[in-house]
């Protein structure tokens, strides 16, 4: 075993799939799927540097748009390789529509849209849902604007975490979250200086502060503080400059999650409390032949892996 080094912070992350991991570094994306027959199928491309990353509140929007697009492609991949043959069998007439219509640019079209359709299924429930709900009340009782905000507030957080709690349920989606704290705990080993090996990994949290659960916790969190502001004239008036706003909350949310993620202090560790709390739902102990999968994801992108010394 390699000697231990210091532990540090690192700019690595990933995103948990179907029986598969994508693992993202400062220059390389790689993602590895378990395949029917045990063996993995591991990719690799170069990250693209967009200029939007350097410049702060705006680089959290793009980012986020960027991660919804590039997520349900990983996705889709997963399912692909995962499933082998079946998968064919089950693609929708849609899926098939789009392919013998599109050809090559069809993957690019229905990542779009699906990226667009969550987003959108997002906004129904955290904002136009409790919004409407709350404006409702007001009609029945007499509310302060506060009073309403407050109100509207809980209730995101209560269907946030009702959402959550349903889906941790379901079966295939208990296995992705036992891949996301596979996913977890690999980084940080690594994170630790510890070698990449199962039993390294197995002994580390599968909770982390840089995760994207942190960040949808996060971002619910800052939209009750910035939409507490907000008149209530009415409540389509009321979703509308909620949607306005999104951008802004985004922005925020995105440099917080950041800055916690790259600093340990009691500020950040307040910060990272309730979404680590969250990750109790979004991430399972993995099996060994989970976290083989992320070793696998995770070594081409690390930066000391390198090939030009560049990146």
């Amino acid at each position: 075993m390699s000697e231990k080094k210091c532990a540090f912070k690192t700019s690595v992350g990933g995103q948990a799939l179907m029986e598969g991991i994508m693992m993202k570094g400062p220059g390389k994306v790689a993602v590895a799927i378990r395949k029917p027959d045990g063996t993995i199928d591991l990719t690799q491309e170069l990250v693209v540097k967009h200029a939007w990353n350097k410049i702060p509140l705006v680089r959290g929007v793009c980012n986020m748009v960027d991660s919804l697009i590039s997520g349900y492609r990983y996705l889709t991949r997963s399912a692909e390789v995962s499933m082998g043959d079946d998968y064919a069998d089950e693609e929708s007439k849609f899926d098939k529509w789009v392919q013998e219509k599109l050809g090559d640019k069809a993957m690019t079209v229905v990542t779009t849209l699906a990226a667009f359709a969550g987003v959108g299924i997002a906004i129904l429930l955290f904002t136009v849902l409790p919004t409407t709900l709350v404006g409702l009340l007001g009609k029945l009782i007499t509310l302060t604007g506060f009073v309403k905000s407050l109100l509207e507030g809980l209730l995101k957080i209560v269907i946030f975490l009702t959402y959550m709690a349903l889906i941790s349920k379901m079966k295939e989606i208990h296995r992705v979250f036992c891949y996301h704290g596979a996913e977890h705990k690999t980084i940080s080993c690594y994170e630790s200086g510890e070698e990449l090996t199962v039993e390294n990994i197995r002994r580390h949290s599968r909770f982390h502060p840089r995760c994207g659960t942190s960040f949808l916790f996060l971002a619910v969190f800052i939209s009750i503080l910035v939409c507490s502001i907000l008149p209530w004239n009415s409540v389509l008036t009321r979703v509308g400059l909620k949607l306005l706003a999104l951008p802004v909350i985004v922005g925020i949310s995105y440099e917080i999650i950041r800055f916690a993620g790259r600093h340990d202090n009691l500020v950040t560790k307040i910060i990272s409390a309730p979404g680590l709390w969250l990750q109790r739902l979004t991430t399972q102990e993995p099996e060994d032949d989970m976290i083989e999968i992320a070793i696998a994801a995770v070594t081409p992108v690390l930066p000391e892996n390198r090939e030009d010394g560049r990146w």
